[in-house]
């Protein structure tokens, strides 16, 4: 290697917004990317080839087959190994580029540990797939003062936005309430191409390198519909109302608003509680859930049998995952095919 110190980054740093001093601010950075799926893989492989001196790779989940078409850091032996995302992740980005710190964390975000998670980052980057924890790392990184970018994608569309406390509309004032249990489709219905993830990751890395050299963020959230190909934006405003960056109310980082899991004694399985007033609508759910298992539905709950497991699903959202005690699985299975 080169005694250069900016060889590596060379046409990077040859990009007059960013150049030396803003290559060196990235190398300074610590970023926190929360779920290295579809969208993680290619933020914590862009911002590891850019330079980003510290990454924190959160993650609840292993490595299956059926990740291998959108989740790009990932191979079949990874799949076969079942490894961790967060770990197979740091040893592909290790083989990339020895000069910057990793850190994997495998671990089932929650409002008992974000905090600490977050703690030093100077940015977080979302990979996750449900509202539920979206909520819970606004509420985090409002309170902390730390900026995030928030980034979802389904089917052929997606969408992206960048927080930063005090400056931008937070998620809240986006999404004041979160939806149902069961009435949001998600990429395990309605499945999901590769190229979308790409695309929405590539934005959120991009502004993640914008805001790590110093520049202001724009008020918008980017709209992309690869299918189409229709791109848009639209501009937010901060609502004085908002419970999170108006009123300082952390309902998620609290607990209050956040879903609850318990393992029952005896039954090899795990029961989840959602936030209070929510509902699932069962026959929504028995025509949509009809796509991806075997589904049966008595009127009183509904009973979906999919990847060795059994979810019972009831109307006020509460589910029960048989076959397993492992809550972060039962959070996974839940947040997949039933939602936030």
């Amino acid at each position: 290697m080169s005694d250069h110190p900016y060889e590596r980054y060379a046409k990077q740093v040859l990009f007059a917004p960013i150049g030396p001093q803003g290559q060196a601010r990235i190398a300074s950075s610590t970023v926190a990317i929360i779920g290295v799926g579809a969208l993680g893989t290619v933020i914590a492989g862009q911002l590891c080839r850019a330079g980003v001196g510290r990454i924190k790779l959160i993650d609840r989940d292993f490595v299956e087959l059926s990740n291998l078409q959108r989740q790009m850091l990932f191979d079949e032996q990874d799949a076969r190994r079942r490894l961790p995302k967060a770990i197979a992740a740091a040893e592909k980005l290790r083989a990339i580029n020895s000069e910057i710190a990793l850190e994997p964390l495998v671990a089932d975000v929650s409002a008992n540990n974000i905090e600490e998670m977050v703690a030093g980052a100077q940015l977080v980057l979302d990979g996750t797939d449900n509202l539920e924890t979206r909520f819970l790392i606004n509420d985090a990184c409002v309170k902390a003062g730390i900026p995030w970018i928030y980034g979802g994608a389904l089917a052929a569309s997606g969408m992206t936005m960048t927080i930063v406390p005090g400056k931008t509309p937070c998620l809240r004032c986006l999404i004041d309430q979160p939806p149902p249990p069961g009435s949001l489709p998600s990429c395990d219905t309605q499945g999901v191409l590769a190229a979308i993830t790409g695309v929405i990751g590539s934005i959120e890395s991009a502004e993640a390198l914008r805001l790590l050299v110093g520049l202001e963020p724009k008020q918008t959230i980017v709209f992309v519909d690869l299918w189409q190909r229709d791109f848009s934006a639209a501009t937010l405003e901060r609502r004085p109302d908002c419970p999170t960056c108006g009123a300082g109310d952390y309902e998620y980082l609290a607990g209050a608003r956040t879903s609850w899991t318990t393992v029952l004694c005896g039954r090899n399985a795990v029961q989840i509680i959602p936030p209070a007033g929510q509902h699932a609508p069962l026959e929504d759910l028995q025509a949509r859930l009809s796509r991806v298992g075997r589904v049966s539905n008595n009127g009183f709950l509904l009973n979906l049998e999919v990847e060795g497991r059994e979810i019972v699903i009831f109307p006020d959202g509460r589910a029960i995952i048989r076959g397993t005690t492992d809550e972060a699985e039962a959070r996974t299975l839940y947040a997949r095919y039933i939602g936030a």
